[in-house]
This record gives structure tokens, C-alpha cells and sequence, in this order.
């Protein structure tokens, strides 16, 4: 993919750590850090990549680019949408508007209203005055017919959910969508559409970041590639570097990743995929008045 960058960043995220307080037996408290250090920039007409094993933080980073950590979480660092840092609150505002989210099932959906519920309810959110009118006009822009209004999730096949996803992530035209894991199960043909979609969405000039674990179906639509590893981003790439045994790629992590695919025949350097990385930082446990100590994340 051509690098589309025409101005600054729709979001910026400079050096963004979540950590989760968790209290076990009473009085023991312990402190969770699953992202330690994140930094990465979306632009509009991009679609950024985020890729890196389970646990990696990968869709912390979206919850909190929306506003939606739980209470017990606590963060540092900061998001800038357009340029203007922004507090939890400020975020939360603009989910459903300028924001949206691309969830990864369609579980999401609330099993007991009908899809033209979601919809209107979704329209009214994004403050659009004719919520019925713009639920259809969403529902044809992904090919369905308006009577899929009347449907409950349960009726719907496996695709038409997803397309009702995509109808509700996309009902206020948001500058930024985060779409996290939207194609695991999926056959490969059903997969591809679901991706072709995505890059219909920068494509019509919004910014994009994908989650995924899938680093070859990232590289199909991706114009910029992140590599994260335990709570850290480690690499900015573009397609092209991933190629070849990856001698391109600058980390040895992002390497290791590329080479530890099926179709390299799931090459390990010596020691294990992460054996020239940090061990994760340990977390703050407190008993009581006692003296803290440190637990293995």
C-alpha cells in the first residue's frame, strides 16, 4: 500500500501505559500492567496494523483510545485526537461519533432487539436527527434489505452480522474506526470480504487501525505495520519490509514473528521467539501495611 499521509495524524498515541489494580485474599493488592509503553499514529485514508501474539495489549490500546477502560484501570501517557490531548471522559464522548469501534464478534450485538433497534439506536447516538431513515440508508450501504430490520441477531447468518457490525461502527461516518480481531472463524473467502471492507473504510478517508494476530492477512490491506510485544511497541514497518526470511524488518522480535510462520516453516531462533527480548515488568503487589513485593506478570 502507497503511503496516503496528507497532513497530521487523526490520532497520536505517545507512550500510553494501562495497569489494572486487583484485590486477592482480603487485602492483597495486585497491580496488572498489560501495556507498559505504546506509541503509534493513525492517518487518514490508512489502515494501521497492530500485530503481535495473544496478550500483547493489542485491543487495550482501542479500549482506551475510546474512553471504555473499566474503574479499576489506571493510565499515563497520552492520546491526541487532531492534535489535542484528551482525558478519559473527552473520549468517551467521541465514541459513537468521531470514533468507532469494529468489534470482533457479533456477539456485541444485544440478542433481545431487533437489528433496526441497534440501528436507530446508534443514529440517535451519533446525533442524526432521521435515526429510521439513516438505519436503512446504513443497511443498504452493506447490501442488506431494510425488512433485515425487523431480525434478531439469532436470525441473522454469520455474514449479515458482520455487515450489521460494520452498519453500526460506520452510522455517524467516524474520522477513526478501531476494528479489533474482526476475522477470527471465518472461512478464508468470508475473511477476505470482511478485510476488502476494511480498506473500503480508509479507502473512503477514514482512519483505520486493525488489530489482528494474523500478520498475513494484516499485510493484504495495511499501509503501515506495528509490531507490539508485552504491553510495548517495538517496530513501525511497511509491507514491503515484511519479505524474504524478514532482514528488513529492524527488531529481532519482528523478525522472529515472521519467521515463525507456517509458511517458513515455523522457524524459532534459539531460545524461543522472545529469547532477545525483556522479561515483562513485574507488578506492585501491596499486603495491607506491609512491605510490597513484586509478582511475575
Amino acid at each position: 500500500m502507497s503511503d496516503m499521509r496528507t497532513g497530521g495524524p487523526v490520532l497520536r498515541i505517545e507512550h500510553l501505559a494501562i495497569s489494572f489494580h486487583q484485590y486477592e485474599r482480603g487485602l492483597r493488592r495486585r497491580t496488572v500492567t498489560p501495556v507498559v509503553d505504546m506509541s503509534l499514529e493513525a492517518y487518514a485514508g490508512e489502515v494501521l496494523a497492530i500485530v503481535g501474539e495473544s496478550g500483547a495489549g493489542k485491543s487495550l490500546v482501542g479500549m482506551a483510545t475510546l474512553g471504555l477502560l473499566p474503574p479499576n484501570a489506571e493510565e499515563s501517557g497520552v492520546v491526541r485526537f487532531h492534535g489535542r490531548a484528551l482525558d478519559h471522559g473527552a473520549r468517551r464522548r467521541l465514541a459513537g461519533h468521531e470514533v468507532g469501534l469494529l468489534p470482533q464478534s457479533p456477539a456485541f450485538l444485544d440478542p433481545l432487539s431487533r437489528v433496526g433497534t441497534q440501528l436507530r439506536r446508534a443514529a440517535k447516538l451519533a446525533g442524526i436527527t432521521d435515526s429510521r431513515g439513516a438505519a436503512s440508508e446504513a443497511l443498504q450501504r452493506r447490501g442488506m434489505a431494510p425488512s433485515v430490520m425487523r431480525l434478531y441477531p439469532h436470525e441473522l447468518s454469520g455474514g449479515m452480522a458482520r455487515r450489521v457490525l460494520f452498519a453500526l461502527a460506520t452510522m455517524a461516518a467516524p474520522q477513526l474506526i478501531f476494528a479489533d480481531e474482526p476475522t477470527p472463524g471465518l472461512h478464508e473467502s468470508s475473511a477476505a470480504e470482511v478485510l476488502a471492507d476494511i480498506r473500503g473504510l480508509a479507502d473512503s478517508g477514514s482512519a483505520v487501525i486493525l488489530v489482528s494476530h494474523d500478520i498475513d492477512q494484516a499485510l493484504t490491506i495495511a499501509n503501515r505495520v506495528v509490531v507490539v510485544r508485552a504491553g510495548r511497541t517495538l517496530e513501525q514497518a511497511v509491507p514491503s519490509q515484511f519479505a524474504g526470511d524478514g532482514s528488513a524488518l529492524r527488531h529481532p522480535y519482528s523478525r522472529a514473528l515472521w519467521r515463525a510462520l507456517p509458511r517458513h516453516g515455523f522457524e524459532l531462533p534459539a531460545g524461543g521467539i522472545d529469547s532477545d527480548l525483556p522479561r515483562p515488568a513485574a507488578a506492585e503487589v501491596s499486603v495491607g501495611a506491609g512491605a510490597p513485593g513484586t509478582v511475575a506478570l
